[in-house]
């Protein structure tokens, strides 16, 4: 079967497929645009990718491209938390005469062959890859099936991944935390004295050497009502940690944010006891994930996300007898230890900036408890 493509229906193919499958970029769904594809990938230099066909025969009319480009990139930057977001504007159809301009933060590429895609001075200086591209032999309808088949490979890993990550799963260490937290309470009504006075966070026996009270503090609770509180927040949101980040990264950011909480809050040299320290440090993971899943977390983040956390320190701040300091440093510790440890099997390279943060903070707050 023959089917005749354009040279520039061609070049439109040849490009996708490259920064889908080379790249990592992701299709945009714009609405309102004609003869135009949008690519994005939020880790690349260049966020937003714009291939447009459209004719355009004047300086005036690059000029209202580059408007149109703006406005749809300020709406993406709203939806991923993005502030800086640089375009790659390929334009396929430009007039001779019209000289090449560059907008703020749009970088105008005329391309009218594949050979052009490959010049140092063109795509290819930016994306060396592109000089290499291999370009089959075979006939239009060929050319079409393998570019397709290899855009439906890349996009079934990338479902594969995503799917992984947001499947249903089997959640165990929450409850498990919530029982050891309600067991915990109740030894407290039977045996107060060796419960609380022995377990308790005082800023006093852990600078003394009790350090262990950074971590036991952590099961004990003032009240029923204090208990409640926390375990209702804890089943909320240790759920969707776990579902998420996996339950051995689920523990380990628990049992950081809860310490980090119990750091911070000894600075304010008084006693302290709860489950809400590691419980922010949930909040603060839960933050993390959301913002590098934005793309599809974008409006949760904002209307659910965000507001929770924002209204529970507000809470914090201004009842009286609620340690807030322990409720910051375990959302900065869960937020920090969630880069370290990363939100999916794929490589970050945001891991190892996250294990530096971690150590520094963790560093940071082990010196003013202990040594100021």
């Amino acid at each position: 079967m023959n089917i005749d493509i354009s040279k520039k229906d061609e070049i439109v193919m040849r490009l996708v497929h490259y920064f889908i499958t080379e790249e990592d970029y992701q299709p945009i769904i714009v609405n309102g645009v004609k003869n135009e594809i949008w690519l994005e990938n939020l880790d690349a230099p260049y966020k937003v990718i714009r291939i447009n066909s459209n004719y355009i025969h004047n300086i005036d009319q690059l000029k209202f491209d580059n408007f149109k480009i703006k406005n749809v990139t300020r709406q993406i930057k709203k939806k991923t938390f993005s502030f800086n977001m640089k375009t790659l504007n390929i334009l396929l159809d430009l007039n001779d005469d019209v000289e090449i301009s560059q907008g703020k933060n749009i970088d105008n590429f005329k391309v009218d062959s594949l050979k052009d895609v490959r010049k140092d001075d063109g795509l290819g200086g930016i994306f060396p890859k592109l000089k290499t591209m291999t370009l089959n032999k075979g006939d239009d309808f060929e050319t079409i099936l393998n570019l397709t088949a290899d855009i439906s490979k890349k996009n079934e890993k990338e479902n594969e991944e995503y799917e992984k990550v947001f499947a249903p799963k089997k959640i165990v260490f929450t409850y498990a935390l919530i029982a050891i937290n309600v067991i915990m309470y109740i030894l407290e009504v039977i045996y107060p004295k060796l419960v609380v006075d022995g377990m308790i966070l005082d800023p006093v026996a852990v600078r003394a050497g009790e350090y262990y009270r950074l971590f036991t503090s952590m099961f004990l609770h003032a009240d029923i009502i204090h208990l409640g509180f926390n375990m209702y927040a804890l089943y909320v949101v240790g759920k969707e940690v776990e579902n998420y980040l996996g339950k051995e990264k689920f523990l380990l950011i628990y049992f950081i944010s809860g310490i980090d909480g119990s750091l911070l809050s000894c600075m304010g040299n008084h006693y302290s006891l709860g489950a809400s320290g590691a419980i922010f440090g949930l909040f603060g993971a839960l933050l993390y994930f959301g913002y590098y899943y934005r793309l599809y977390f974008g409006s949760v983040l904002i209307r659910q996300i965000l507001p929770v956390i924002l209204v529970n320190l507000l809470i914090g701040f201004t009842i009286p007898g609620i340690d807030s300091a322990a409720h910051i440093g375990g959302l900065f510790g869960g937020i920090f230890s969630c880069m370290a440890l990363g939100v999916s099997d794929k490589k970050n390279a945001n891991r190892l900036n996250g294990l530096v943060i971690t150590l520094i903070y963790l560093g940071v707050l082990i010196y003013l408890v202990f040594l100021t």
